[in-house]
């Protein structure tokens, strides 16, 4: 593990972009699990802005989606799929078929997991995986309390997530429930960047970093694997030790 921070949050979405292009540049056709949120949204307009300028080609690279609310998928505003079309995916020009997400309207949510593990197995397997962070420290949709030997799965949104998942929406939504990549698909990637910025943030930081490794703290049990880089920008850093 290791824990880079940053002075501003531009700083680190630079740098981010560029640890990323160098762990994907050997990979011949890489896969790559996208997050939705805030904080990795500075991450993807550096990549927009490299691949505008021409000095990136994701032109190989292919995209699973990390998790999506039920109910939903990206024709409906506020969803996982719809902030990543508009911070990523239309920018960057990426192609439909090279895009595999939940679909939260599904009517056979098992069915709709096993799509996803397909696509991951016939890719060979997530090469990095760009994770944002919850104030109670899940991953994903990956909730307190959450087994970590479970794969993609329909799972019940803890209440201070549906909360704070308010904020993406213009009209209040139901956000009982979800479709996410599990923690044991999580931890199979070769690379995890997981993403995490503001002051707001900064207590759960340090709970994950500090206390025991847990399931009631779902990103703990990333700490020992052996590809995490954990970016902070000054402000969520504040309460870790330097």
């Amino acid at each position: 593990m290791t824990v880079d921070v940053f002075p501003t949050n531009k700083d680190l979405a630079k740098k981010a972009a560029e640890d990323l292009i160098h762990f994907l540049t050997p990979v011949k056709n890489p896969l790559v699990c996208v997050a939705s949120g805030d904080s990795p949204a500075g991450l993807y307009r550096e990549l927009v802005e490299k691949v505008k300028e021409g000095n990136t080609n994701m032109s190989g690279w292919y995209f699973v989606g990390l998790d999506e609310w039920m109910g939903m998928n990206g024709d409906d505003e506020g969803s996982c799929r719809f902030h990543l079309n508009q911070q990523f995916f239309d920018a960057a020009k990426i192609e439909k078929e090279r895009i595999c997400f939940f679909d939260g309207t599904s009517s056979n949510p098992e069915e709709e997991c096993g799509h996803v593990e397909n696509f991951i197995d016939q890719h060979g397997g997530i090469d990095v995986a760009i994770l944002g962070l919850g104030l109670n420290g899940h991953i994903g949709m990956n909730e307190p309390g959450t087994s970590p030997a479970l794969r993609s799965h329909l799972t019940k949104i803890d209440p201070l997530t549906q909360q704070v998942g308010q904020k993406y929406f213009t009209q209040p939504k139901n956000l009982s429930h979800g479709l996410t990549l599990g923690i044991k698909t999580i931890k199979e990637a070769k690379n995890i960047m997981l993403i995490v910025t503001g002051a707001h943030k900064a207590s759960i930081v340090q709970k994950i970093l500090e206390e025991e490794i847990s399931e009631q703290l779902p990103a703990s049990l990333l700490r020992n694997h052996p590809g995490l880089t954990i970016y902070l920008d000054k402000p969520a850093s504040q309460f870790i030790a330097s």
